[in-house]
């Protein structure tokens, strides 16, 4: 071994020492201009070449911390400019750890082990190496990095229960091993690092309390995570990240019943920083919770403005970061924002659900046109999350406008979304088909295609044009009554969640499109006509009590005593019982339809028929 480092010379590991540090200084010196960019790259090919030159030679203890240090400058810098880990950074922590054991004549038969097991041979002859200590320590800082962006907790567990001399296997709390690591301080005249080991740790630390603290929150264990995200706030978190743990820590109490402090927390985290984005949303969650709806759709305003913002960029430190070894963004996250249309919708939607449709429409007409800008939309299925396919926006802001009282602006949007999907008015048959396995493409098509000619159909109502209104109606059930949902077939390929939410909206769909016609029978004075309507109403959906309700009123309006008061009973046999059958969540331009002739006087009318009843029928 001496006479390697007698080859080496002194003066040729001063020189790689020289090099080393000047190419460390380059690195940190840059910044966010192009030129300094090409300094950095320009400076982790020197790492590069550098760490050949060491690495040409026999592994020598004198020179292993400049050949590690190098090593993990070159590994820092790296993944810090590509913004990830690679298999690349893993081989060359490998190779490190083989430089080790070849100095201690262990090299043979273990370089057929994996990294794990090298760790653990190089942590028990590290004792007998205290020299490269420190270098060792910044080593097993970035293995542990590289492992938990790859989510191997398990391996990093082992690697600092070994490190931290627990050979017991006692603790997996990866918290408190992380917070065990006591990396030694770096020598004065040590080789310059870009990130020593205890800043390494301090970002691991962070990082790790975030993640498992975030993921507590996803799997609704909100009590759980508070611990947590209140160890990555008091640890080395940069402002951007500590924008998302204060607005996890305030979904955390929102979903814990405690407004006050989430409120408090959101408020801190739009203090914090430009990334607005996460505590609008949470802030419109919490005021939805609250039922501030004005607070709620001025949250969602501020949100779309944001997001419309670019998001500025920091200069690069070249350093193992945080945001380095967060995970991908999660839909499931409540920090998710989505997109700006994505968002745009959730404030179009809200406008729509708490009655406001003149700024509903206007919302609903802004995103369409964001929409197919963007690109020309495809006919899918809504996808879950983050929400309805372009089909369903047409439908819903349609909906809007009618609701505030543009119905010629809502025939437009109509006759649109039918020349884009006229194409497959031909293939019908075929598609309810489909819509009834959940198989094919498209399934939802026929309910889009029926549901335009419906809301037409109630535009025309607004307009007063009751024949063309009339003749909507028909179109639409002349189109579901194409479909037959109870005969399902039977196979592997049926998918019955789909298939159900499919039928019900289906039912739905048929209800609404009857009692619409049957109301303009009755506007005309034609209630012989309404009551056929109304009867097959209540047949294809008994579970939607409307039904019942315009039959009701018509039997009476017809002087039919005795039908009435049996369907009376089976109104109050229905409420006493189940009351309404439940249903799958139902689209929400559907859902408004239904609000509309769904009569304000029901409970009124109900009540007065029965108090009608001769006495002894009242029980």
């Amino acid at each position: 071994m001496s006479r390697q480092t007698t080859s080496v010379g002194s003066s040729c590991l001063d020189l790689w020492r020289e090099k080393n540090d000047r190419l460390v200084r380059q690195a940190k010196n840059s910044g966010l201009t192009l030129r300094r960019q090409q300094l950095a790259q320009d400076a982790l090919e020197g790492l590069r070449g550098l760490l050949h030159s060491l690495q040409g030679l026999p592994a020598a203890v004198p020179v292993l911390p400049l050949e590690l240090t190098v090593t993990c400058n070159f590994i820092i810098l790296r993944a810090s400019l590509a913004q990830g880990f690679t298999e690349d950074q893993a081989q060359d922590i490998q190779r490190s750890l083989e430089r080790v054991l070849e100095t201690q004549e262990q090299q043979g038969p273990r370089l057929e082990q994996g990294l794990r097991e090298l760790w653990d041979s190089v942590l028990r002859a590290s004792c007998l190496l205290p020299e490269l200590l420190s270098a060792l320590h910044r080593l097993v800082g970035l293995q542990a990095a590289l492992w938990l962006s790859a989510d191997r907790l398990g391996d990093l567990a082992l690697l600092l229960e070994t490190l931290n001399g627990s050979q017991s296997g006692a603790s997996k709390d990866l918290l408190l091993l992380l917070k065990t690591w006591s990396p030694p301080a770096e020598e004065l005249d040590a080789p310059l690092t870009l990130q020593d080991a205890q800043g390494l740790k301090d970002v691991l630390l962070t990082a790790f309390a975030y993640r498992q603290g975030l993921q507590e929150l996803i799997t609704g264990n909100p009590d759980k995570a508070l611990s947590s995200l209140h160890e990555a706030a008091s640890g080395l978190c940069p402002r951007p990240v500590l924008v998302q743990v204060y607005t996890a820590l305030g979904s955390c109490h929102r979903k814990m019943g405690n407004p006050q402090r989430a409120l408090l927390y959101l408020v801190a985290a739009l203090k914090e920083g430009s990334a607005w984005g996460p505590p609008l949303l949470e802030a419109s969650r919490l005021y939805q919770q609250l039922g501030d709806t004005t607070a709620e759709l001025e949250s969602l305003e501020l949100l779309v403005e944001a997001l419309n913002v670019p998001c500025s960029s920091k200069a690069p430190q070249f350093l193992i970061e945080v945001e380095l070894l967060l995970p991908p963004p999660d839909l499931a996250s409540p920090l998710h924002c989505g997109t700006q249309s994505q968002t745009k919708h959730i404030l179009a939607s809200r406008c729509l659900q708490t009655g406001r449709a003149g700024d509903a429409a206007e919302h609903y007409l802004d995103l369409l046109a964001l929409l197919l800008d963007s690109s020309e939309p495809r006919f899918s299925p809504p996808p879950s999350p983050p929400g309805p396919c372009m089909p369903e926006v047409f439908l819903e802001a349609a909906v809007a406008l009618i609701q505030a009282g543009r119905a010629q602006d809502a025939l437009t949007l109509c006759e649109e979304l039918l020349s884009r999907t006229s194409s497959l008015l031909p293939k019908m048959s075929r598609l309810w088909e489909d819509a009834r396995k959940g198989t094919k493409e498209l399934p939802y098509c026929p309910l889009w295609v029926s549901a335009t000619h419906l809301l037409q159909g109630q535009a025309w109502v607004q307009l007063g044009a009751q024949k063309v209104a009339i003749s909507e109606f028909s179109r639409c059930l002349e189109l579901l009554f194409r479909a037959t949902p109870e005969e399902k077939e039977q196979g592997a390929a049926f998918n019955c969640e789909q298939g159900c939410k499919s039928d019900a909206a289906l039912q739905q769909l048929r209800a609404a499109a009857l009692i619409s016609r049957g109301l303009e029978w009755v506007a005309s004075g034609q209630d012989t006509k309404a009551l056929q309507d109304f009867l097959l109403s209540v047949q294809m959906c008994p579970g939607n009590r409307d039904t019942y309700f315009h039959l009701l009123q018509t039997l009476k309006r017809l002087d039919r005593r005795d039908e009435a008061t049996a369907l009376w009973w089976r109104l109050e046999a229905q409420t006493k019982g189940s009351h309404e059958d439940a249903l799958w969540s139902l689209p929400l331009y559907l859902e408004s339809y239904l609000s509309w002739i769904r009569p304000s006087d029901r409970d009124a009318f109900l009540e007065e028929f029965r108090t009608s009843l001769p006495k002894s029928c009242d029980l």
